[in-house]
């Protein structure tokens, strides 16, 4: 039988338990990730929870930690969303991008078409979520909607400043061959 809640540290040696359950929490500390909390059921965020989380931010202010929690869809299990995002007032972009990076890894182990989130927090640039492969989404709504496509058939990514390729060694041989080579989607 399969516990409720697990905790893994390391992807590649629990890739199949990651690949396995469909949410977590993913924390980053000191600019390396320090856990995955895997969990039975999706996040749910309140005002509540919004709250408590401000009240802990202020206790771990000198620390340097970053959450995220992200939901796999029961309904469309090859999207990942990215629900929430906590971090500590000393939370470093070393520590943020970690967890980023984290999220990645697991969108890439669980062979996931895209990540999708809505971006509430006005601090969080449209410059930096292009930076890190995030396109603007469902722009008929007056919400910051993003999604980061996955798909290895997938034209690259691009955005103004430069080219952004994801999953280049599972394209096919001839982007291999011919790197410059756009796959036909």
């Amino acid at each position: 039988m399969m516990p409720l809640f697990e905790t893994v540290q390391d992807l590649d040696r629990d890739a199949a338990t990651v690949r396995r359950r469909y949410h977590g929490v993913i924390e980053a500390r000191d600019g390396r990730l320090s856990s995955i909390r895997l969990r039975p059921w999706p996040s749910l965020i309140t005002r509540l929870r919004v709250w408590q989380d401000t009240r802990r931010r202020a206790t771990e202010a000198r620390q340097d930690v970053c959450r995220l929690y992200y939901d796999q869809l029961w309904r469309q299990p090859n999207f990942l969303v990215l629900k929430y995002v906590v971090s500590s007032s000393g939370a470093s972009f070393a520590t943020a991008r970690a967890a980023a990076m984290a999220l990645d890894a697991i969108a890439d182990l669980k062979r996931s078409d895209a990540i999708v989130c809505e971006a509430s927090n006005a601090r969080i640039s449209e410059r930096l979520l292009d930076r890190w492969g995030w396109q603007r989404h469902l722009l008929s709504s007056s919400r910051r909607h993003y999604i980061k496509r996955l798909y290895p058939n997938s034209r690259p990514l691009t955005s103004a400043g430069h080219d952004l390729t994801i999953f280049p060694a599972i394209a096919g041989p001839q982007l291999a061959e011919n790197p410059s080579a756009t796959p036909a989607i």
